[in-house]
């Protein structure tokens, strides 16, 4: 077992006090938007084993068998396949889709044909990878995930009254269901920007009154969504392209699965989030960064329908799993009362992240480490049990076999 020593990235939209109050310290005044464990070579955690810190990538690639198993290597290659986080929003993320694999692979491939430079701002596709994603909330979490039923948001934008939407609202009445969601992007997302301006401040204005007037309608919720972003983002194509969106607002424990082609943001909250190690993400909008309009239009899936919010399903040991489709990366949760113990194997790596109270982690050779909130441990693959006592809520990220 090693204590795990982490990098935080100060984004722009990122939380002054949320990260800076889970790890026990002062805040700097500046945005501290993720917290990133892992192994990936963009930050990597740091561990020390008695000749001083040492970065985990560096400890991995070492000895990957080792360190993360023999069937781990096997099955995903050399590296730890996964990306673990905390994320701490303040104001809304960009509005996004991540690709398939085969698109990642055809688009990164294309690309480099082309020279088109890794770090360049307009390239699409940073590497062969997909990006899955999870976000579990650790607090009340609001979200846009994946497209409404195009006829509810008709309904939606009509209630607003605002001129500039009504060829959007034609498009979402008179064409199939994908067709229209397919056509209604496009447009938002190629009109003259003077044209799109004048109508996103229009619509500021019509959600800001609707709130006003009708403070307890069922709609307030996805109204007040909508104005977030509009009033961060004034002017920007994105906030028309979230109209079409499902507005999510998850509890603490709640979770979303964000698979290829789904288009989401985030726009408030903490969270634990994992995801696959890519870096692949096509923007919609919400962003002064490159989009390009081609490229998403087909990496996008044009499909309606329920945001899907999980919740965790409990074994009978106790440990409660986010099931997801693909296995680059399993995370679960545990809720640890005085008394209990719990376990987990050790086929894979693993890490292992405190977000309340005290844990104390105990290995089959009966060496303990105790982590308090904020503090987090990386399990190398060693085929045994390691024991979890305490009181309080550890997440376990690792693979599935």
């Amino acid at each position: 077992m090693d204590r795990l020593v982490n990098t935080v990235r100060p984004y722009a939209w990122g939380s002054t006090t949320a990260i800076p109050a889970l790890l026990g310290v002062r805040p700097s005044g500046e945005p501290q938007a993720e917290l990133w464990l892992g192994a990936h070579p963009g930050d990597s955690s740091r561990l020390d084993r008695g000749a001083g810190p040492v970065e985990l990538a560096t400890v991995i690639a070492a000895d990957p068998a080792a360190e993360l198993g023999e069937e781990s290597v096997e099955k995903f290659g050399p590296a730890l396949p996964f990306l673990l986080k905390v994320l701490a929003a303040e104001l809304p993320l960009s509005l996004q889709v991540h690709p398939s694999r085969e698109q990642a692979q055809a688009g990164f491939a294309a690309e480099d044909a082309a020279g088109v430079p890794v770090e360049a701002g307009h390239r699409n596709y940073k590497d062969a990878n997909h990006k899955p994603e999870l976000i579990c909330a650790l607090d009340e979490f609001d979200g846009l995930c994946g497209f409404r039923d195009p006829l509810a948001t008709a309904s939606l934008m009509e209630e607003l009254a605002v001129p500039g939407l009504a060829p959007l609202i034609d498009l979402l009445r008179t064409k199939p269901a994908e067709q229209a969601l397919r056509e209604a992007l496009a447009t938002v997302l190629s009109t003259d920007p003077a044209v799109i301006a004048s109508t996103v401040t229009e619509l500021a204005a019509a959600l800001d009154r609707q709130l006003v007037v009708h403070p307890d309608s069922p709609r307030a919720l996805e109204w007040a969504g909508y104005a977030y972003a509009a009033r961060h983002f004034p002017g920007d194509a994105g906030v028309l392209a979230a109209l079409l969106l499902n507005v999510v607002r998850l509890q603490p424990g709640e979770a979303l699965y964000l698979g290829a082609g789904v288009p989401h943001a985030y726009l408030r909250g903490t969270g634990v989030e994992i995801m696959a190690n890519s870096d692949n993400v096509l923007r919609c909008g919400l962003t002064p960064k490159h989009v390009d309009i081609p490229e998403l239009l087909k990496v996008v899936v044009f499909e309606a329908g329920d945001p899907g919010v999980m919740h965790p399903v409990a074994d009978a040991d106790g440990e409660e799993l986010f099931p997801v489709p693909i296995d680059e990366f399993r995370l679960s949760r545990f809720r640890l009362t005085e008394g209990t113990e719990r376990t987990v194997d050790g086929r894979a790596a693993q890490i292992l992240l405190c977000t309340d109270g005290t844990a104390t982690l105990t290995d089959a050779d009966g060496r303990a480490l105790e982590l308090n909130r904020g503090q987090s441990a990386y399990l190398p693959a060693t085929g045994r049990t390691t024991a979890l006592t305490g009181q309080g809520t550890v997440f376990r990220a690792t693979v599935t076999l």
